[in-house]
């Protein structure tokens, strides 16, 4: 692993973390005190981390991480639920054997990855998950659904589902994966937007869930700063 790559983990892990909040800056010069670093690295891993979405460049200011409010990962799976199914429904008629064959190969690695419960493991199973889910979109066969998508859903909020899950709601995950692949060689649409349906609502209802973890404690902090402080 490269420094840069070094960088990028740690920058990135903190933002799915909360340690670095929506709205706040990624300052380099603070990043290479802590690390020990030139900020050769630093700039080259935030250039990576403006790519996929996680921070934006402000002129004059520096990176930012991007503001992603609940709400807006609410209106995203919303409209993913609207969406997706479709694209599934249209795969099922569609799709050819080679396709069927990766989304198996894709399928199998990512069950394989969820045997070990490292950081980096559930990286790679969110990074296959894009691929499972951009080929189901090739096989739909659909530029205007894969532009549709392609708009609303950003790498920041697909990939944060998978580091929120329960080891519970991943195997779920990977049920639904399977059960897709099924649906799919039976060449049985609306089975397959079934399951896709059941699919994105698991992985919203995982979303809300951590998000009213986090909202616990800062509610928490509120009420114990109000009855401490003076009458």
């Amino acid at each position: 692993m490269t420094a840069a790559d070094r960088v990028y983990q740690i920058i990135r892990k903190r933002i799915l973390d909360g340690q670095y909040p929506a709205g706040s800056y990624v300052r380099e010069a603070a990043i290479g005190q802590e690390l020990e670093l030139s900020r050769t690295p630093i700039r080259e891993a935030l250039r990576r981390l403006v790519s996929d979405g996680w921070v934006e460049a402000i002129p004059h200011h520096g990176a930012q991480v991007v503001s992603w409010t609940q709400r807006d990962v609410e209106e995203v799976f919303e409209l993913r639920v609207l969406l997706e199914p479709q694209v599934v429904r249209r795969a099922a008629s569609r799709i050819e054997p080679g396709q069927l064959d990766k989304l198996e190969s894709l399928a199998g690695r990512m069950e394989a990855l969820c045997r070990d419960e490292g950081e980096s493991a559930i990286e790679e199973i969110a990074i296959l998950n894009d691929d499972y889910h951009a080929l189901l979109m090739a096989a739909a066969g659909s530029p205007r659904l894969q532009r549709l998508l392609e708009t609303i859903v950003q790498v920041p909020v697909s990939r944060r589902s998978y580091h929120h899950y329960t080891r519970e709601e991943l195997a779920g995950s990977m049920h639904h994966h399977r059960e897709l692949l099924r649906a799919l060689a039976a060449g049985d649409g609306e089975w397959a937007a079934s399951v896709m349906r059941a699919h994105l609502l698991a992985a919203r209802a995982a979303q809300m869930r951590f998000a009213a973890c986090v909202e616990e404690p800062k509610v928490a902090r509120g009420v114990a700063a109000s009855t401490s402080g003076p009458a």
